[in-house]
Parts: structure tokens; C-alpha cells; sequence
């Protein structure tokens, strides 16, 4: 598994353990910025690593071809000293560094295509974080909102809960009925403490017809004669003499 592919399945381990807890979403995603930036600052610290070896490599062939480089002038000089075997020498370890530098140089190049691979998958993991870091508020006003429609939710189904309106209504009624039953109490003891004789005479007491109370309101309006006699019955149901009839009976000898 490649140093990639760790970080990611390190990365995935951490998000599907912050959903599976996840409480507050603001707070998992800022946890989750935070974990990719500790992941990117381990993956920097090991494609330094990697550059770092990727150059060493490139040194020591570079090392060991100025080495050979050496070996050959050594052997031109055998040469023109008239040294031939000193010269057969000094090229046998001229071809012994170009082997060696050959070797290091193709090493080199394998290596230097491998970093230039992790320094890319680098710069789109960094990528990936900032837009990530972007998405993050547009995601916390998401998951906000769908909690304020939860609890919107919350809220209707209690409103439906008929249970509640129920019990009112049941107390509402029992509080009626009390209330006629104090009434009822209170009528019946008034029944009780009432006099009966005076609301009998009150009964029998003459009030007069609807067509004299009516010639009594013309005449006080002045639109009619007042009336000759007014009719009332008392105790005794007599007829109730009128003013000029108290005048005769005041004066018997007044024409």
C-alpha cells in the first residue's frame, strides 16, 4: 500500500468514525479540516523524505561519474607516460564507476518520476483541503437548516397529538358541570328562603294590558287626553278610585 493510499484509508477511518459519533456538525467538520491538515503535514514531512533521497541518488551518480571521469584522465596520463598497464588499470576502474554511475543514474530517474507522482498527489490532496475548508460553511448552514426543519417536524407531530386538546376539553366540561351544580345549589336554597305569600301577591299584582300602557305613554308624549281612570288591582282586588273620584270623597258637597 502505497503512502497514498494509507493517508486515505487513514482519512476514511476518521470521517466514517466522526459520522457514526457525530453530535454537532459544525464541530465534525471542523474536526475533519484539522485531521486532513495533520494528515497533510505527515504526508509533506514524507515526500520531503522522499526528494531528499530522490536528490542523494542524483549526487552519488553524479559522484561517481566525475569519479570515472577521473579514472580516465588518470589513464591518459599512464598513456602518455608510456604506462600502458598502469593506463589498462585505470580504465578497468574508469569502467567500473561508469557501471556503477550508469546504475545510480537509472535508480535516479525511477525514483525522481516516483516523487514527482507523490509531490503532485500532494498539491491535490492541498487542493482537495481547501475546497474542502470552502465547503465547510456551506455544509454547516445545511446541516443547520435541516435540524431547524427536525425540529419543525418535532414540533407539528406534537401539535397533532390530539391527546392533550382532549384532556382540555374533558377538564373544561367537568368545570361546567360544577358551575351548574353550584347554580342549581343556589337556586334551590333561594326557592327555600324565598316568601311565598309575597310572591304570590306579586303574581296576582294587576299590571295593566298592553293597550293601556300604551295610552299612558301617548298621553304622557301629550298626544292624547290622559286617561279618565288608570286600572289597578289591590290586595283585595277592588277598583282603584282616581283622583276625581278621592276629590269627591274628600268634599261630597263640591258640585
Amino acid at each position: 500500500m502505497g503512502l497514498f493510499d494509507r493517508l486515505s484509508a487513514l482519512l476514511r477511518s476518521n470521517i466514517n468514525d466522526l459520522i457514526s459519533r457525530a453530535e454537532n456538525p459544525e464541530k465534525m467538520l471542523n474536526q475533519l479540516i484539522v485531521d486532513m491538515k495533520t494528515q497533510l503535514a505527515k504526508a509533506k514531512q514524507q515526500v520531503a523524505s522522499a526528494i531528499a533521497d530522490e536528490k542523494k541518488l542524483q549526487g552519488d551518480a553524479e559522484t561517481m561519474k566525475k569519479q570515472a571521469e577521473d579514472w580516465e584522465r588518470r589513464a591518459m596520463l599512464a598513456v602518455q607516460e608510456g604506462r600502458d598497464d598502469m593506463a589498462k588499470q585505470a580504465l578497468g576502474r574508469y569502467n567500473e564507476q561508469m557501471q556503477g554511475a550508469q546504475q545510480l543514474h537509472e535508480t535516479w530517474l525511477k525514483h525522481k518520476q516516483e516523487t514527482d507522482a507523490l509531490k503532485l498527489s500532494l498539491r491535490q490532496l492541498n487542493d482537495k483541503i481547501e475546497e474542502a475548508k470552502r465547503k465547510k460553511n456551506i455544509l454547516v448552514a445545511r446541516a443547520k437548516r435541516a435540524e431547524a426543519q427536525q425540529r419543525i417536524q418535532e414540533t407539528m407531530s406534537g401539535m397533532n397529538d390530539k391527546s392533550a386538546f382532549e384532556s382540555f376539553d374533558r377538564m373544561a366540561e367537568k368545570i361546567e358541570a360544577i358551575e351548574r351544580k353550584a347554580l342549581a345549589a343556589a337556586e334551590l336554597q333561594q326557592e327555600f328562603q324565598s316568601d311565598d305569600l309575597m310572591d304570590q301577591f306579586k303574581k296576582l299584582e294587576y299590571k295593566g294590558t298592553a293597550d293601556q300602557q300604551l295610552v299612558e305613554l301617548k298621553a304622557k308624549m301629550g298626544l292624547v287626553a290622559a286617561p279618565k281612570e288608570t286600572r289597578a288591582l289591590g290586595a283585595g282586588g277592588t277598583k282603584k278610585p282616581d283622583v276625581h273620584d278621592a276629590e269627591l270623597l274628600e268634599n261630597p258637597d263640591k258640585p
